[in-house]
């Protein structure tokens, strides 16, 4: 095999394995739906690897790293695509996006469910001021005796008995302590600047309101729900590109592998030759020269072969991080790249391939969401125009209960005799309640224009997301013709290397022979070696281009992940 030949292909497969980590790293992680259906995958698919079998047990989302006990597994292109679709990071992630939609649909409803509000407080007064302080009446309260005063000389005065006659202010208020202190009546703490004051303040209540008429509440519910359903496509275009870079890294693979047996064998070939190299030297039929040279070619050919499989093993690596398996996992891939004819038995004309794609496109649902989404925002901002119309329901317990609750009574038929008795914390004279319900409506009636501005901004929005969808959908039709156009090619490229490969193998066949026989060089016969190792790569990278191209025109036209 010559170096430039083995340089072209190094560099190829490096570029695969490139691509496939570079669209792995900058996919967009977006929403997919928890249960998103994904064929294939279920009790009448086709059995698949024991050692995988676990991963695919129906509710299981994710696959935790317990469930590769073993060291090595053997996975299949279909294997290795179930697989992703339960433990690919990008889709795990996503689906965690669907629980988010879920909730905020719940958050939607919220705002059309009954409003229920409980509040308490609790005030202690240490000093309340005189609510007439400043003006004529501010010392009102310290008038308070000489208004019981009054009271007492009027009733002396009017009375029927000529023995009862007025009393001084001062006299009134010493035999009026004179009886508390007989009684044992003393007065403790209080705010003597206002009578009416109490320490301890309660409020307690309930409040409830309910949405009679919310026009853009319910319209956010609907957009919740269109939500929802663009997490759903998305999830479907996450598994599309997910399942395409799968592909490309499988066969990636497998072409690394292939160039590493091919060099492989190129090196076997090569050991042989030197060996007979040697023994036409002792024998006196070749030079030194010739056996050096050999000898040369087979260590830089091993050297290649080294990074070769060094090349594999990455590839390998590569495509197990795709599919989220742990990484001291060892996989094995069952499989090899191919040429089957019946491949291409569904590739369809390019209008029928292009009506498929349009309705089975999980991108193109995406757009006419964010279409419907834009729409549902128009429903929301026509809305405001429209008044809001609310009921509601309180219900408040208040309390007014002192430090002090002494209450003081004059005995009956005598002026200066008095009686206490203490009230209980909960006593009916300290608490009260009450109770309203009502409509409440707010109607906006005008704001500066604004709502008419972001009306017109939500229009001109929605005809861009128009404009979008249509260069999409021709995009889409671009997309499929170079599909099938690289098909083509590729399958071109194959029918050339099958003959070319036929041919190669002949005339190695036919350099072994003629060494054998003495009438050709060990240089003729690593001519050909080399050769017939790079049609085997050509033809081998023509396979996977068309494999490519198939895992291309697939997700171009939206078909399903996996068979049924």
């Amino acid at each position: 095999m010559t170096r430039m030949n083995v340089a072209r292909l190094t560099s190829l497969l490096f570029l695969s394995c490139f691509l496939v980590c570079l669209a792995f790293g900058t996919l967009p992680v977006q929403a997919g739906p928890a249960s998103s259906p994904w064929n294939g995958i279920g009790p009448d698919a086709d059995p698949i690897n024991p050692n995988l079998a676990m991963l695919l047990d129906d509710g299981v989302a994710y696959a935790p790293a317990e469930a590769f006990a073993a060291d090595t597994v053997s996975v299949t292109l279909e294997e290795a695509l179930q697989i992703a679709m339960v433990n690919n990071y990008i889709i795990r992630r996503g689906l965690l996006d669907i629980d988010i939609a879920d909730q905020q649909i719940r958050e939607a409803w919220g705002t059309v469910y009954p409003q229920i509000n409980a509040t308490g407080t609790y005030t202690r007064n240490l000093k309340t001021p005189n609510p007439f302080a400043g003006s004529d009446a501010g010392g009102f309260f310290e008038t308070f005796g000489a208004i019981q005063w009054l009271s007492y000389n009027e009733i002396q005065r009017t009375d029927a008995d000529p023995a009862t006659e007025p009393i001084a202010f001062d006299e009134f208020l010493d035999r009026q302590q004179q009886g508390y202190e007989e009684a044992g009546i003393s007065f403790s703490g209080g705010d003597g600047g206002n009578p009416f004051a109490v320490e301890n303040q309660f409020q307690g209540g309930f409040s409830a309101s309910q949405a009679i008429y919310n026009g853009a509440a319910f319209a956010a519910i609907r957009g919740a729900r269109e939500f929802r359903a663009i997490r759903e496509n998305q999830d479907a275009l996450n598994r599309q590109t997910v399942a395409d870079q799968i592909r490309q890294a499988f066969y990636g693979a497998l072409l690394a592998r292939e160039q590493a047996d091919v060099i492989g064998l190129s090196v076997e070939r090569l050991r042989k030759t030197v060996q007979e190299t040697e023994k036409a030297v002792e024998a006196g039929l070749l030079s030194k020269f010739e056996r050096v040279s050999a000898q040369v070619e087979l260590v830089n050919l091993e050297t290649q072969l080294i990074e070769a499989q060094s090349r594999a093993d990455l590839a390998r690596k590569n495509l197990a991080l795709l599919l989220g398996v742990p990484k001291k996992t060892e996989l094995r891939l069952l499989g090899e790249l191919a040429f089957d004819e019946r491949e291409l038995a569904e590739i369809a004309d390019q209008e029928t391939a292009y009506e498929v794609a349009l309705q089975r496109r999980p991108d193109l649902a995406l757009s006419k969401g964010n279409l419907s989404i834009l729409a549902i925002e128009e429903e929301i901002q026509q809305a405001t125009y429209l008044p809001v119309v609310n009921a509601f329901a309180n219900y408040i317990h208040v309390g007014q209960v002192p430090s002090e609750r002494q209450v003081i009574s004059q005995v009956e038929g005598e002026s200066f005799s008095y009686q206490s008795r203490s009230l209980d914390f909960f006593d009916g004279s300290y608490w009260d309640r009450a109770s309203s319900i009502g409509v409440q409506l707010n109607w906006r009636i005008f704001d500066g224009f604004g709502r008419e501005a972001r009306l017109q901004q939500n229009r001109i929005s929605q005809k861009q997301a128009a404009i979008d969808l249509e260069f999409q959908e021709h995009a889409v039709w671009l997309e499929i013709d170079q599909a099938v156009s690289d098909l083509e090619t590729a399958l071109k490229r194959i029918r050339s290397q099958e003959r070319n490969l036929e041919q190669a193998q002949m005339n190695y066949e036919f350099a072994m022979k003629r060494l054998q026989e003495g009438a050709g060089t060990p240089l003729q016969e690593r001519q050909a070696s080399s050769l017939l190792d790079q049609s085997r790569l050509n033809y081998s990278v023509a396979v996977f281009d068309l494999k490519t191209a198939l895992s291309r025109y697939a997700k171009a036209t939206g078909e399903p992940i996996l068979a049924d």
